[in-house]
């Protein structure tokens, strides 16, 4: 039986105004479970900003011993540099174009043990492609940008596909809490939680958390 944990969403876009509502809710839901990671997808901007951004949210990870993951599409700067500098675990990258190319490059790139991530994969040969270069998990599930929601049958079949049969584990994202029963019940090595259901309720998180710990009983 894996041992499964959570991991938190944060909301596409994140600059320093919207983190300002963002970091006391983080806070209150890494305490109402046991948050493996946090994954914050930000908005583009300078190094400097980003980087200030991120040693926030890495003082409220740490201190609860989650990873922090850092994703920010568009970005035209070193994402591998703002996650040194900031105190972040490690960066992500959605819908890689070219996996072994795009995801090789930073997995040779990120040292002393920094994690790499990587979601949006639209076809089980993509997934398959990004399991072998090297990441630590890859994502089924989460918002896309403009807010909508991927079907969630086909994330709930594909995490319980990868789950069965790879060794790398995976995030299986619920956007909606009824989503979560079935979700933990594929055996996915983490349990997402997209930004809606734990910025407004963090009582979400122990909910999922109890889900997590009935499984494995």
């Amino acid at each position: 039986m894996v041992d499964q944990r959570l991991a938190l969403l944060g909301p596409h876009g994140l600059d320093a105004a919207g983190a300002e509502a963002l970091l006391p809710a983080l806070e209150a839901a890494c305490a109402a479970g046991d948050v493996a990671a946090v994954i914050l997808r930000l908005a583009p901007a300078d190094e400097r900003a980003l980087t200030a951004l991120v040693k926030r949210a890495s003082a409220i990870t740490q201190a609860r011993e989650a990873a922090l993951v850092i994703a920010c599409p568009g970005f035209a700067g070193d994402l591998v540099q703002v996650a040194a500098r900031g105190g972040a675990d490690g960066v992500h990258l959605d819908k890689p174009r070219d996996p072994a190319s795009d995801l090789g490059d930073l997995r040779s790139r990120l040292k002393d043990g920094r994690i790499l991530g990587t979601g949006g994969l639209e076809s089980k040969h993509i997934a398959m492609e990004a399991g072998e270069a090297g990441v630590d998990y890859l994502m089924f599930g989460g918002l896309y940008p403009d807010g909508a929601a991927p079907d969630a049958e086909t994330v709930l079949a594909r995490a319980g596909w990868w789950a069965e049969i790879f060794e790398t584990p995976c995030v299986a994202v619920a956007a909606t809490e009824p989503e979560l029963p079935a979700l933990v019940e594929t055996g996915a090595e983490f349990v997402g939680l997209e930004s809606a259901l734990w910025l407004s309720d963090p009582s979400v998180v122990a909910r999922a958390q109890a889900l997590i710990g009935a499984q494995a009983g």
